[in-house]
């Protein structure tokens, strides 16, 4: 079974990761000087292709600052003595969950309860 200080230094190693990523996408979404040469639409066509592309990395900057919100969340209630505490009801989460998903702030029955909200609503 793994320990709580084990969980703790995976979710520190996990925010060092996932800042690592974030800065890295960041980087690569600076404008560029370069341009396509030759392209039959020109102009038009490379707006097109910038446009979709800073959307994809938009959307996984997205998805990559909500990974870390929950890394964060985990580390506070570690420090607050809460970690492993479901935010909702707050029984104790799964250890296998936790072991799996360390940064989990839901017990599994508490998370199937937000699916299940979360399909209605759609």
């Amino acid at each position: 079974m793994i320990e709580s200080a084990e969980l703790y230094e995976r979710l520190k190693k996990e925010k060092a990761e996932l800042l690592a990523k974030l800065e890295q996408l960041r980087a690569l979404g600076q404008p560029s000087a370069e341009r396509k040469e030759g392209s039959p639409f020109g102009k038009r066509e490379e707006g097109a292709d910038e446009a979709s592309e800073l959307e994809k990395r938009l959307a996984l900057e997205e998805r990559l600052g909500e990974s870390l919100n929950e890394v964060e969340h985990a580390l506070q209630k570690y420090e607050d003595g809460t970690y492993g505490l479901c935010d909702s009801c707050g029984q104790t989460i799964e250890r296998a969950r936790l072991e799996a998903i360390p940064q989990a702030s839901l017990c599994l029955n508490c998370k199937a309860q937000q699916a299940k909200e979360t399909k209605g609503t759609r």
